[in-house]
């Protein structure tokens, strides 16, 4: 009996110590996963992704800190409206006029946490600690403890897990929610845990008012499963067991259901209004016409079918764990539990009368109580499935294919597909290494059998790492030429020290700048962080630093007088492509002048083979031309008075001398244009906004500068003449301005 307890106490100590050694492991795994995310997030996007639904958040989680749901922009709403929010004007609003997110604020939420310290990426790499840590629990229930480490380590391996996850985007968090509530299902029905079935329902619940559509399919397996267990459980005489087990999951699911229709109905006005479909209502689930922000496609099951299956293959081939090798484990894990299957419906019925009679129930009905692995591999399975057949009734990915999001974060709509590959995957590894394992020792001498498994694994290993490394180079290597090309549009605001919203570290600075007032271009449209997601303003927009958009002269007196700050102008020469291709940026302190008008002179300098030169000046009232001589450079002294806007040291020619300047707010325009022999032209073009007030006027000064070629009208994508550029041979300006009065 002393002998027996002895081996019993040695046997308990081996497999502690092997559960413990598991356990280390898996930490390591799930730590170092975070860890790499967390690199990815501080070196590869330290000013974002191009996607800029990472601003909205971010905006949100500053607005949650600040205990808003919404924002109170007043006279600044149309040179302030963040991107993906709404406008409503409404008389019980501060100012009129509030705005709020598309989004849910379930995710923001989590990133106030970091925003909260300082740390916004730490819950990042929180968020992949929490979804590997969990994968291997999860591939643990439906396999082992080893499997699980594997998967875990697969997740890590998979190109859009690593991107995306690095990235303050929705997807990762929220397949964090649907995993706790999967590991939770779980040990609700093989524990019988009214605990659990809590903890799963309220997981679940969150997940719907996070990512809605997204936990359905997530959810729908195992919503499957429950009503088969339910119909069964009832024929078999255990129904009232299934169902308490099933409410108590249900229950706080449907509260939160309830939440997200009460969050619905506070800032849309309708519970069953989501605030996406009120930003745009042809933007939602189903086949049809579908529409955001002026693009538009027929949806149909057709056009459904052929995306899904480009995101599959990109999936199977490049993003998923380990790329193609990573699919080919996978494929083996689903055989091994289609045979494991096999195996237990033809040879376990002894076991299963055993569990039956321990537990005192009926031949029928244990299926019903009892979760089977090969069940739950089932389940898993059909996580997969769930996923890539209902995002077929969603056009997000064709819109996702078209913009070229998914070509540099993967096909982030199907992010919970990464779970059943990581699972399956690593049962396919598992099982290869196994039975390699078995077949050495049926061959060679144990020491021998050793070796070769050793190398077979190694060479497994370098395969697999050099398929990863392979799939996960180009995608990192874009997104980082990308990143570069920002922090070269950012630098002068950097070197400017305007510190914007201790809260987060994207452009930091000392106190020089403070209380300034930043205007910025829309290269995308009327929208704030569209693209420049890293110039987003404080929720209650009295930050140290607050940006609004260069639109119209109207907008921009409208701003001056909102504000008490010190203005500049941001500005870029070259035409914007996302980052793909470096811009020119310069940042220049403005002075408005106020009173009898200003006494300006610019000197330009004549382009290589200029022959012959005019000057034009104009406002929406007229213009006029005059005669000037040709030399290496033309001085061009010109008055901005109540009266109008005249050159005085160069001949008059034609159209009304001085050019009136209408009352209000308007745009006054210089034009010096220089010929060729050819006929070809360079033109410099300076506007300056201007406001006349009866005797008054009002002028923002310097003027933005461009040159155009063949044209006396360009945009950013034409040449801006800055103190730095590679200009053509010639070319130069200088400017300089007075008020008349002095």
């Amino acid at each position: 009996m002393g002998l027996r307890g002895f081996e019993r106490t040695d046997l308990d100590f081996d497999s502690l110590r092997e559960l413990t050694a598991q356990r280390l492991a898996a930490l390591a795994v799930v730590l170092a996963v975070g860890f790499v995310v967390l690199w990815f997030a501080i070196d590869l996007f330290p000013f974002h992704s191009v996607n800029d639904d990472e601003g909205v958040y971010l905006m949100q989680a500053a607005m949650l800190l600040d205990g808003k749901l919404f924002l109170y922009p007043g006279a600044l709403a149309e040179v302030t409206r963040p991107w993906f929010f709404i406008v409503e004007r409404t008389a019980s609003a501060p100012g009129g006029v509030q705005m709020y997110s598309k989004y849910s604020p379930v995710v923001p939420a989590m990133f106030a946490l970091g925003l909260s310290i300082g740390l916004p990426n730490l819950v990042l790499g929180v968020v992949a600690v929490a979804n590997a840590g969990l994968v291997y629990v999860l591939a643990g229930d439906v396999f082992d403890r080893e499997t699980g480490i594997v998967a875990a380590a697969m997740l890590g391996l998979s190109p859009m897990f690593l991107l995306t996850s690095s990235t303050f985007l929705t997807y990762a968090p929220a397949t964090m929610l649907n995993l706790a509530f999967a590991v939770c299902y779980v040990r609700a029905v093989r524990r019988n845990s009214s605990g659990y079935a809590i903890v799963a329902g309220t997981c679940i619940g969150l997940a719907f008012f996070a990512r809605s559509f997204t936990a359905v399919l997530f959810a729908l397996p195992f919503i499957v499963h429950t009503l088969w267990t339910l119909g069964a459980g009832w024929r078999a005489g255990v129904g009232v067991r299934v169902f308490r087990r099933a409410l108590a999951i249900a229950l706080p699911g449907l509260a939160f259901v309830a939440l997200t229709l009460t969050y619905n109905a506070v800032v849309t006005g309708h519970p069953l209004v989501f605030p996406y479909i009120a930003f745009a209502p042809l933007d939602g689930i189903g086949f049809g016409y579908r529409e955001i922000l002026g693009y538009g496609i027929d949806y149909t099951p057709a056009v459904g079918v052929e995306t899904g299956l480009e995101a599959l293959t990109m999936l199977l081939t490049r993003w998923g764990p380990m790329g193609w090798f990573g699919t080919l484990a996978a494929l083996v894990g689903v055989t091994h539990s289609a045979v494991r299957w096999w195996g237990y419906r033809t040879g376990t019925r002894l076991r299963g009368e055993a569990r039956r009679k321990r537990h005192g129930l009926s031949k029928r009905a244990e299926p019903f109580t009892q979760l089977s692995d090969s069940m739950l591999a089932a389940i898993v399975a059909g996580i997969f499935v769930s996923v890539f057949v209902g995002n077929g009734f969603f056009w997000g990915t064709h819109n996702g294919l078209r913009n070229g999001l998914i070509d540099l974060l993967g096909p982030f709509y199907h992010f919970d597909a990464l779970v059943p590959l990581a699972i399956f995957g690593a049962a396919g590894v598992v099982v290869s290494v196994r039975t390699l394992d078995s077949l050495a020792h049926d061959w060679f001498s144990a020491s021998e059998a050793r070796g070769v498994v050793f190398s077979l694994v190694l060479l497994l290993a370098l395969v697999g790492g050099a398929v990863t490394v392979g799939a996960v180079a180009e995608p990192y290597s874009e997104n980082h030429l990308r990143t570069e090309n920002l922090a070269e549009t950012y630098e002068p605001l950097i070197d400017a020290g305007f510190e914007d919203r201790p809260l987060t570290p994207d452009i930091v600075g000392g106190d020089a700048g403070r209380n300034a007032l930043v205007f910025i271009p829309d290269p995308y449209g009327d929208w704030q962080a569209h693209p420049f997601q890293s110039l987003r303003n404080d929720p209650r927009f009295d930050g140290p630093v607050l940006y609004v958009l260069d639109e119209s002269p109207e907008s921009d007196f409208t701003v001056l007088d909102a504000t008490n700050r010190t203005p500049y102008r941001f500005t870029y020469r070259g035409e914007w492509t996302g980052a793909v291709r470096s811009v020119e940026p310069e940042l220049t302190e403005l002075t408005v002048f106020e009173g009898d008008g200003v006494a300006a002179e610019s000197t330009f300098g004549a382009p290589a083979g200029s022959r012959t030169v005019s000057v034009r000046v104009e406002t929406e009232s007229g213009y006029a031309r005059y005669d000037v001589p040709m030399n290496d450079s033309v001085t061009v002294e010109w008055e901005l008075t109540p009266d109008g806007v005249q050159v005085t040291n160069h001949q008059f020619a034609a159209g009304s001398d001085p050019v009136p300047i209408p009352e209000g707010a308007s745009e006054v325009a210089l034009e010096v244009t220089f010929v060729g022999d050819g006929g070809e032209t360079i033109t410099y073009r300076q506007l300056v906004s201007v406001e006349r007030s009866g005797d008054e006027v009002r002028v923002i000064w310097p003027p933005e500068t461009r040159i155009c070629e063949f044209s006396t009208e360009c945009g950013t994508e034409g040449e801006w003449v800055g103190p730095d550029g590679d200009y053509l041979d010639g070319v130069s300006v200088e400017t300089n301005a007075t008020s008349v009065s002095e």
